[in-house]
């Protein structure tokens, strides 16, 4: 196939615009800050500054959908043997056309605010909202200034395109450096604290909270000097460690590992309650997320009812833990240790995992999805039934559950988050470890030969049936050992903990971060739990509280358009994911015309 790409990119007049893709674009971004601005959220996270007394996160929820539209309609795409066109004015334009655009959805909704009355079928609106709309003055003069801020963040975000890769990189660096140290002001100021750098802290935080101008600058330099000098070298190191192989790359493997050991052995003892409270909670839903992701990212069973095994293992030690269980249990059954208990928690979880997947597991797709949904609910319903509600303690849960006693050396509860942290951590290296192993061996391999290609597997000779149970039981086993310690954490669990949300929010987590990857679900975790919350767990912005579900929904059909693989993906089931494309550029290079096929890891080789 002969190459059409010309040796210098063509430049285009500011006039040759695709109008169709402005209008599409502006209007659906103005229609999702419409969105935004009723759903109350600019009001409702106006109390988190940003930037002291001049930028808070009410702001952002407005202006950065502004600024990204400015560079996706400057963005091109060119595949192999297309020809490309250079940035110049013309994507400043556009950038600036498409934000008028979007803006126009602000100015008419001032409009709408001001002349109709929206309290009844708009329960979230505030008069507040038409305040912060019209930026503190008139009407006219709201309706005016969101058409200009659209334009000139439009044309801001399509300059980005004009300016030397470089340029724009030290920039990006810098803008996003600014936002995370501004929503990590408690975990950094309680470091400083520990490590005695109040002084530093002051200079860089104001003391009503937000970053100081004076912060500002020197975030925002250090992250340039970083993005300029600094970046290279670690891209390079990067990259010659994903290049080691055998020996050298275990070696690497456990230098990494024993970085990440230290640092979360350090990191509880350098900060707070609340931050130790934090990292528990993320823990928790990082093993959650381990469990599920050999059933969902590896053996490709999705699982819906998932929070089942939660319970199993929450309520299982609470009874055999605590006094206050209920009063149908003989008196000859005895209140045990946690790690005695623990190991009765292993053997219902595997049961439980039988019990679920037996009946499910020869079906496929949505029958089974739906399936387990419903098996996750009727497992709820059952510890809040009259039936079991003398074992269970039904609507009134099982409370007074013990601590977990460290060989008579401590105590283990939810008035000490940091040992909490610790104790979730060691459950979490097992979970990793196994997962890693189970990953990289024969059972590992039949279940990601499974989730490509069922029918294929059970052809070759895997016996498709123990297989896919092996991974429920795994699983269940895994979210048991989460399910034990919240259960020693909070003290207390009742059916209501156990909700269907909570396998959502982990399919979510699983997703976002990457199926099949462990460091992708633990990213995943840290992101989303770390940041927002789980479904009853506040998060770094708790400020968010009323919208986590919305931006968990939002997040997910996100990635799932454009980038299905996750945060961090894993190699192979990027390749299967992706499989079109790499169908597409070989076509386009010509490797198939001469009857070579691809093969599944999307390389050709002659059929």
């Amino acid at each position: 196939m002969s190459d059409t790409m010309n040796d210098s990119p063509a430049t285009r007049s500011v006039t040759d615009q695709d109008w169709r893709k402005l209008v599409t674009h502006g209007t659906v971004t103005a229609c999702t800050l419409i969105f935004i601005a009723l759903s109350n959220m600019p009001v409702a996270l106006d109390d988190f500054d940003l930037i002291a007394d001049r930028f808070t996160l009410g702001d952002l929820s407005l202006y950065w959908l502004l600024l990204v539209i400015g560079v996706v309609v400057g963005k091109e795409v060119v595949l192999e043997g297309m020809a490309t066109h250079a940035k110049g004015a013309r994507d400043v334009v556009s950038g600036a056309i498409a934000g008028v655009f979007a803006g126009a959805g602000l100015s008419l909704l001032v409009i709408l605010i001001n002349n109709f009355e929206l309290r009844d079928p708009l329960v979230n609106w505030s008069p507040q909202t038409l305040e912060k709309l019209s930026v503190g003055g008139s009407i006219l003069s709201g309706v005016l200034l969101w058409l200009v801020i659209g334009g000139v963040l439009g044309a801001i975000g399509g300059a980005m395109h004009i300016l030397p890769s470089r340029i724009r990189q030290l920039v990006i660096v810098a803008a996003m450096s600014v936002l995370l140290v501004a929503i990590l002001e408690t975990v950094l100021s309680d470091i400083s604290e520990s490590f005695g750098l109040e002084p530093l802290a002051d200079i860089v935080y104001a003391k009503r909270g937000g970053l100081t101008i004076v912060g500002l600058l020197i975030v925002a330099a250090v992250a340039a000097a970083y993005s300029w000098w600094g970046h290279a070298p670690v891209k390079d190191a990067k990259q010659r460690f994903q290049a080691m192989e055998g020996p050298e790359r275990s070696r690497g493997n456990l230098i990494a590992f024993s970085i990440v050991a230290v640092l979360l052995l350090v990191l509880p003892m350098l900060v707070g309650g609340i931050v130790n409270e934090l990292l528990a909670n993320v823990g928790l839903f990082v093993l959650l997320a381990l469990g599920l992701n050999i059933v969902v990212g590896l053996a490709g069973i999705l699982d819906l009812g998932y929070v089942a095994f939660f319970a199993v293992g929450g309520y299982t030690t609470a009874i055999l833990t605590s006094p206050n269980r209920g009063d149908s249990w003989p008196d000859w059954v005895p209140q045990t240790n946690w790690f005695v208990a623990l190991l009765i928690v292993v053997v219902f979880a595997a049961i439980t995992g039988l019990f679920i997947g037996a009946p499910v597991i020869r079906m496929r797709g949505d029958y089974l999805a739906i399936v387990t949904l419903g098996f996750g609910e009727i497992i709820r319903l059952l510890f809040l039934s009259d039936w079991l509600g003398g074992y269970t303690g039904g609507a009134q849960g099982v409370t007074n559950i013990r601590g977990v006693n460290i060989f008579g050396l401590a105590t283990v509860r939810g008035t000490d988050p940091q040992a909490v942290f610790y104790l979730v951590a060691v459950f979490c290296v097992l979970a990793i470890y196994v997962s890693w192993r189970l990953e990289h061996s024969r059972v590992g391999r039949a279940w990601m030969a499974i989730r490509e290609d069922e029918s294929v597997a059970e052809a070759m000779g895997i016996n498709t049936v123990n297989t896919k149970l092996m991974a429920f039981v795994v699983g269940a086993v895994l979210a048991s050992f989460s399910g034990a310690i919240f259960a020693a954490k909070v003290g207390s669990v009742f059916p209501t903990s156990f909700i269907i949300l909570v396998s959502i929010v982990i399919l979510v987590v699983v997703i976002v971060g990457g199926m099949g990857n462990i460091a992708g679900v633990i990213a995943g975790a840290v992101v989303l739990i770390g940041v927002l919350g789980g479904p009853r767990q506040p998060g770094l912005l708790q400020e968010f509280s009323n919208f986590k579900l919305l931006i968990y929904g939002a997040l997910l059909i996100w990635m799932m358009l454009k980038r299905p693989e996750g945060l961090i993906p894993n190699v192979r089931r990027t390749r299967e994911l992706h499989q079109e494309e790499f169908l597409q550029d070989a076509w386009l290079k010509g490797e198939i015309d001469t009857g070579d096929e691809p093969d599944d890891m999307g390389e050709v080789a002659p059929a």
